[in-house]
């Protein structure tokens, strides 16, 4: 393809000698030619301005045109006062006509008049103009540019201070050293490729979202845009600290610091900008207590909210930073927003309603509970799709995997961050997870408990990796269950866990699949080729250490150490960590990409597995979707901005 030859800015072609001809006219020819031609310049340039003023200065005749034009077209004439109808079907009234086209002549001769001023006060300002000297015309525009600059000023006086709130109280935010000497080793040896990957991002993708490390270099997906935003920087900040990692969280503070903007034309995912973005940079101001993220936090926040724009308040699953225009996924049923989406938004806005005094953040995720509170549920269950225009749900597919999960993990977790006062979220939350029980959860012919996705009135037996988290929700939500059912919760996290862990167990790698069926005599195995897949996925080991926390059974430790080997062993290359694509297979091929929660979620839950209790306690914390650790708020009389009954 070639390329176009470039036109000077004239817009006109710079004519070229031809071979042999004279580049040096005669001079006395060439100065007769310059005068005329200055004088020709000259007389040309006026009457150019004179018509310019004359055709191009704005006056309101063409729309009064325009608007004559529109009501003989569109306003029925009037003859009579009798009403019928043209051939053309056009209603119209007779008598009056003579009236009316006298009116008509009257408006345009004084338009014409105004029209003749308006072009006599334009010419005599354009000779004006041709009057001033050249200093005159410069100072004027100098002028004109101060005052420019000063309304911009007015209106842009920049972002306003945050108020001053009690830093919640921190506790357990590093150390942690386990006093078994072996245990010691294997925490180190998740620090080390927790730096094996950090390092590896530093070196090929800095500043991109996310790595490839078979390529070296950088990479994205949809969910952030066509934005590069420094996904991973943001997103392992708080892993870095809570390992200690000091001077590699200073780098990722130091990017941001200087290159973190949202102010750029990109359609991201609400959701995964507000889990990764909002909640790492939250988490990291909490825990090193330096505003810088909480500034960016909030204005990435202002960015997100026009999202919620749409009739019903539920939030449209992408917005464009820039513009603020939202949209829905075009495969999501009918138009819909997903359930796991806008339903994980809940602890960062509440945070975020704490940390600026604003109370629209709180009003909009209470406004969602509210909404969702008076709607029917089939079988109690909530589905999967909602229609932000209607308020209708769409298909009826509920499943606790994705599209579904955080949605409950949230409700438990906004009782658990309210230090257990939201008694409203902890009652939905009890109430969803006894019909989750009733018709998603079952035992399979080889005795694994595992939990099915309900679509359209059937049960499919299938569960997926993500799901798989729900054993750590299980043991997490255990106290304070009803009915004294504290013991059981705590049973039925552990029987997910085993089956979680089956389901790595009967592959060759030793790492799950992307999703595993309970039929056709195959348990927890996954049966087509496009589910036998591991992306560096969190959520059984989220799980183990769930488990292990609140049982500290041994068997949890191994397990996480099983999965650890396997990660090191099969998705470790030379440029950081890679997904494989086939778990079944003894030589699985790299799908060459370092997701950037590998670093947030399941190098943390590691770590966090083989350190002691005292390290990030959950009596203080409690970590959202992306496991970023958000302090409970001991708010006591204090109340939160706008925390009375949401008014959309």
């Amino acid at each position: 393809m070639t390329t176009p030859a470039l036109l000077p800015l004239s817009g006109r072609r710079i004519p070229t000698l031809s071979p042999g001809a004279s580049s040096f006219p005669h001079h006395r020819a060439t100065l007769r030619l310059s005068e005329k031609f200055i004088l020709l310049l000259i007389l040309s340039a006026f009457i150019t301005l004179c018509f310019g003023a004359f055709f191009f200065l704005p006056d309101n005749s063409k729309h009064k045109r325009f608007d004559l034009g529109l009501e003989d077209v569109l306003i029925p004439h009037i003859d009579s006062p009798k009403e019928g109808k043209h051939a053309s079907g056009q209603v119209v009234i007779h008598g009056q006509g003579g009236h009316d086209e006298h009116r008509h002549r009257e408006e345009e001769e004084s338009l014409r008049d105004k029209i003749r001023a308006d072009h006599e006060r334009a010419l005599q300002e354009a000779k004006e103009k041709l009057r001033k000297s050249r200093e005159e015309l410069q100072a004027e525009i100098q002028t004109e540019k101060n005052k420019v600059m000063e309304d911009l000023k007015k209106k842009d006086t920049g972002p306003k201070p945050l108020p001053p709130v009690p830093m919640p109280k921190v506790a357990g935010v590093s150390d942690g050293e386990p006093p078994e000497p072996d245990v010691k080793e294997k925490r180190d040896k998740i620090r080390e490729m927790m730096k094996h990957a950090w390092d590896s991002y530093r070196q090929y993708g800095w500043g991109h979202n996310e790595l490839k490390p078979l390529a070296k270099k950088g990479h994205s997906t949809n969910i952030f845009g066509n934005s590069q935003l420094g996904a991973t920087i943001v997103d392992a900040l708080d892993t870095l600290y809570i390992m200690g990692l000091h001077e590699e969280f200073r780098d990722g503070q130091e990017w941001i610091e200087q290159n973190l903007d949202f102010g750029v034309n990109a359609e991201v995912s609400v959701f995964e900008v507000n889990i990764r973005f909002i909640g790492g940079l939250l988490a990291a101001y909490y825990l090193s207590g330096q505003e810088v993220f909480k500034l960016k936090a909030v204005q990435l926040a202002e960015k997100l909210l026009p999202a919620f724009n749409t009739p019903t308040g539920i939030p449209w699953a992408m917005v464009n930073l820039k513009s603020g225009v939202g949209r829905n996924w075009g495969w999501a049923s009918a138009g819909s927003s997903i359930l796991a989406e806008f339903g994980t938004l809940h602890m960062e806005f509440v945070h975020l309603t704490y940390l600026t005094g604003n109370p629209a953040y709180y009003q909009k995720v209470m406004h969602i509970r509210k909404l969702l509170a008076k709607m029917d549920r089939p079988n109690g269950l909530y589905p999967n799709y909602l229609n932000p225009r209607t308020g209708r749900w769409g298909q009826h597919h509920t499943s606790v995997g994705g599209l579904g999960d955080s949605f409950y993990e949230y409700l438990l977790k906004a009782w658990l961050m309210s230090d257990k006062t939201d008694t409203e979220a902890r009652k939905t939350y009890d109430d969803a997870i006894e019909a989750i029980e009733r018709h998603l959860i079952r035992k399979s012919n080889g005795g694994l408990t595992f939990i099915g996705e309900w679509k359209n009135g059937h049960l499919e037996r299938k569960m997926g990796h993500l799901a798989c988290f729900a054993g750590g929700m299980f043991a997490l939500g255990a106290d304070g269950s009803p009915d004294d059912k504290a013991g059981h919760y705590l049973q039925l996290g552990a029987e997910i866990a085993h089956t979680c862990h089956e389901s790595y167990d009967r592959t060759v790698l030793k790492l799950g699949p992307e999703a595993f069926k309970f039929d056709s005599g195959l348990e927890a195995v996954a049966v087509r080729q496009n589910e036998k897949y591991y992306i560096l996925r969190p959520e059984v080991i989220e799980t183990y250490w769930y488990m292990w926390r609140f049982t500290h059974d041994p068997k949890y430790r191994q397990w996480g150490w099983e999965a650890a080997q396997a990660i090191d062993k099969y998705c470790r290359v030379s440029g950081g960590f890679s997904g494989v694509k086939d778990v079944y297979s003894s030589n699985p091929t790299y799908d060459d990409v370092q997701q950037s929660f590998f670093l947030a979620e399941t190098l943390k839950y590691l770590y966090l597995l083989f350190s002691s209790d005292d390290l990030m306690p959950l009596e203080s914390w409690v970590f959202n979707t992306e496991a970023h650790p958000l302090p409970v708020l001991h708010l006591g009389n204090i109340t939160l901005p706008g925390s009375e009954p949401a008014q959309r």
